[in-house]
């Protein structure tokens, strides 16, 4: 007996198997999530009935600092809850393709919401969501802000952990620069690499069709739209400045792309 345990103690030495995550990994894996978000459960302290807790499904898009920006009626019920009291929490998942949601990813941000009145704020939201460029017209209809405080991660089945804002996302001097060149990267792109911005969507990304346009930049990645269709180009690792940002967009419109033959050979 005592042999088979010191053999079964050899092998996991052996073969220890992949390394348990980091605490820097999980607030990774919780940032990218909550970058690729269109939608999210917003919930709510139900203002009319002795604060119950109010569910409802909003569009949502990210500011440079990851602060979730949504646009709602005045006249919405979580309108008027977060008006009488600002705390809210919106889940982001990608879970409900799944064979069994609870093994797939999820996350709780938890934060204060407020309205804004930012032209910046206005102009990410509609690069994500173009549709509600007619709600926004509305004299009833105002862009909020939502300030993180803590996110709650499910990786999977038994695998949570709590983190705070700074944890998952403490680079708000790079935001803050990244959200101001944004304009010029943008149309630098869309204008003098239109087949960069291709290449990142079918060599990256696995899509299909040519015309590719980037809608918005931030320290994790870009976002890509072609007529309705949306995606999110993840970079390898947090870019902290306008020359970071553009040394991984060159690294990734050369990758996957066929090596060109010297010549004489």
């Amino acid at each position: 007996r005592h042999h088979g345990k010191k053999t079964e103690s050899r092998k996991k030495a052996e073969n220890p198997g992949p390394p348990k995550p980091s605490k820097a990994d999980h607030a990774r894996q919780s940032r990218l999530l909550i970058r690729r978000a269109r939608a999210g459960m917003l919930s709510t302290a139900l203002k009319s009935r002795d604060g119950w807790p109010y569910g409802s499904l909003v569009s949502v898009a990210l500011d440079c600092d990851l602060s979730p920006l949504m646009l709602f009626s005045d006249i919405s019920d979580h309108t008027r809850n977060i008006n009488h009291d600002p705390r809210a929490s919106l889940l982001i998942e990608e879970t409900s393709r799944l064979k069994n949601p609870q093994t797939g990813p999820r996350v709780t941000v938890l934060g204060k919401i407020k309205p804004t009145k930012d032209d910046r704020h206005a102009r990410r939201f509609l690069a994500r969501h173009p549709e509600a460029a007619i709600y926004a017209r509305f004299g009833d209809f105002n862009f909020y802000r939502m300030k993180i405080e803590r996110v709650h991660l499910v990786g999977g089945f038994a695998k949570a952990i709590w983190l705070r804002r700074e944890d998952i996302f403490s680079e708000d001097k790079a935001a803050a620069a990244l959200a101001k060149a944004e304009p010029g990267i943008l149309e630098h792109m869309n204008r003098d690499h239109p087949d960069a911005v291709d290449h990142y969507a079918k060599a990256h990304l696995g899509l299909s069709g040519r015309g590719w346009e980037m809608t918005g930049i931030d320290p994790d990645g870009a976002d890509l739209r072609h007529g309705g269709r949306f995606a999110r180009l993840e970079f390898a690792k947090t870019a902290k400045t306008r020359k970071a940002v553009r040394e991984e967009l060159v690294r990734l419109a050369q990758k996957g792309r066929p090596r060109k033959k010297r010549k004489g050979k």
